[in-house]
């Protein structure tokens, strides 16, 4: 049931934010994305990620200072029923205006298979305006990106 109302509050989001552009930062930012079948392999298995996954990344703050960030997978339907990411890492990028990258704060890789990995970021200040990026890598390969705006 747990996993049921989290799923239903994403897509309510998700729903919500197909009407809009990119986000920005001023106060709140959600936005999410949806993760795209693919296999992979571990120990000489082959994994699975079937449609019905989508990556979520929010971000609160205001200008240049983020407070919080988060991002994470919430999968439903048969999805759910997977055995998850193996291999997983969460990273967290920031770039200017001219979508140049300058600082990467990279996650940890868990060997655990799970189905909803996510990931907390500790509170930012960025030197400059640009686009706050959340991307999740599976077994060294990455998968899924979802981006906010940085403006005044």
């Amino acid at each position: 049931m747990h996993r049921f109302s989290r799923l239903t509050a994403v897509l309510a989001a998700v729903g919500a934010l197909a009407l809009t552009a990119p986000t920005t930062a001023h106060a709140t930012a959600i936005g999410s994305a949806p993760v795209r079948t693919f296999e992979y392999s571990v120990g000489g298995m082959t994994m699975k990620v079937p449609t019905g996954c989508m990556f979520t990344h929010v971000i609160r703050g205001s200008g240049k200072k983020i407070t919080y960030q988060n991002a994470g997978v919430d999968c439903g339907f048969v999805a759910a029923l997977s055995s998850g990411f193996c291999n997983w890492r969460i990273d967290f990028t920031y770039a200017d205006t001219n979508n140049r990258t300058y600082r990467t704060s990279r996650g940890k890789t868990h060997s655990e298979c799970k189905i909803d990995p996510m990931r907390n970021n500790s509170p930012q200040r960025l030197p400059r305006y640009g686009k706050a990026c959340a991307h999740l890598h599976v077994n060294g390969v990455r998968r899924v990106s979802q981006c906010h705006h940085i403006t005044k």
